[in-house]
């Protein structure tokens, strides 16, 4: 079904997205809404980790509001220690409440990226998780968010006035509907904006993450042969340890035989020493009888 709502671009699989806008762009100009058809012409494909979190927010709306209500209980508890009306394990437990919603956001991340044919790699996760992060500490950021429309992901530069603006400038246009409903003198700027204008920065976009996807790859592959090198460097040594064990042990044996057949000799003489001592007590006693 085609796509009508500039919204619902951002819900599908991240390679429909181009025809999809060219799709609505191209109908709306039918229809003689230029306007319109420029702004959705003007739309931004998202990052991959942008797009993830779309899907996140779009889908798992139970874990996404959860991840916005631990968010509002980390502010409270801030605003109520720098008032002086709360205190720091309030805060850390708020904090820790905001980190469990991240992740268990976060661990739906891989198999989305999988299931759309991308490589979840360390860095788009981590980039997902800091997009989370700022949803639900920064009011802008959520709003970017909220609505699962993101283009770029979001960075959060910690509490204070410049928390807001650290967040909204790392997305750098991923604003939710004020990104995709311009004022006046934006709409000049976004009608010039053209097809391949758009196809070279998805070009670009692309080129960076298989370079990133590469980098990944090579990173992985270097620490899998260091874990095999060092997996082989312990079993040799598990090896030689096993083996002097077993020599330490046959040892221990060897010692424990020879003691045990020392101990009988010992029991041995000791009896025949015995049996001597009585032998010549009774031919004294005879000798001295006679």
């Amino acid at each position: 079904m085609p796509v009508t709502d500039p919204d619902d671009l951002y819900g599908l699989p991240l390679d429909r997205f181009v025809p999809e806008r060219g799709a609505l762009a191209k109908a709306l100009r039918g229809e003689g809404r230029k306007d319109e058809a420029a702004r959705v012409a003007a739309l931004r494909k998202p990052s991959v980790a942008a797009w993830t979190v779309n899907q996140l927010i779009r889908t798992q709306r139970r874990a996404a509001s959860a991840l916005f209500d631990a968010g509002d209980e980390v502010q409270r508890a801030q605003s109520e220690l720098l008032a002086g009306r709360g205190g720091a394990p309030a805060l850390r437990e708020a904090t820790q409440r905001e980190r469990e919603a991240v992740d268990t956001l976060a661990q739906s991340a891989g198999g989305l990226l999988s299931s759309d044919g991308h490589e979840p790699t360390q860095a788009t996760l981590d980039r997902v998780s800091e997009t989370l992060h700022a949803a639900a500490l920064d009011d802008d950021a959520r709003a970017q968010a909220r609505e699962g429309c993101l283009e770029r992901e979001l960075r959060w530069a910690g509490f204070g006035a410049s928390g807001g603006e650290s967040a909204g400038a790392s997305a750098d246009g991923g604003r939710g509907s004020a990104r995709r409903r311009p004022a006046k003198g934006d709409a000049a700027r976004q009608t010039g904006v053209s097809s391949a204008a758009d196809r070279k920065r998805d070009e670009e976009r692309a080129r960076a993450e298989r370079a990133e996807r590469e980098r990944a790859d090579r990173q992985r592959a270097a620490e899998l042969r260091a874990a095999r090198k060092a997996e082989a460097a312990a079993h040799r040594s598990a090896e030689l340890a096993a083996r002097k064990l077993q020599t330490a042990q046959e040892r221990r044996d060897r010692a424990a035989a020879s003691l045990g057949e020392a101990e009988d000799a010992l029991t041995a003489a000791c009896e025949r020493a015995r049996e001597a001592t009585l032998a010549h007590q009774s031919a004294q006693q005879a000798l001295e009888g006679a």
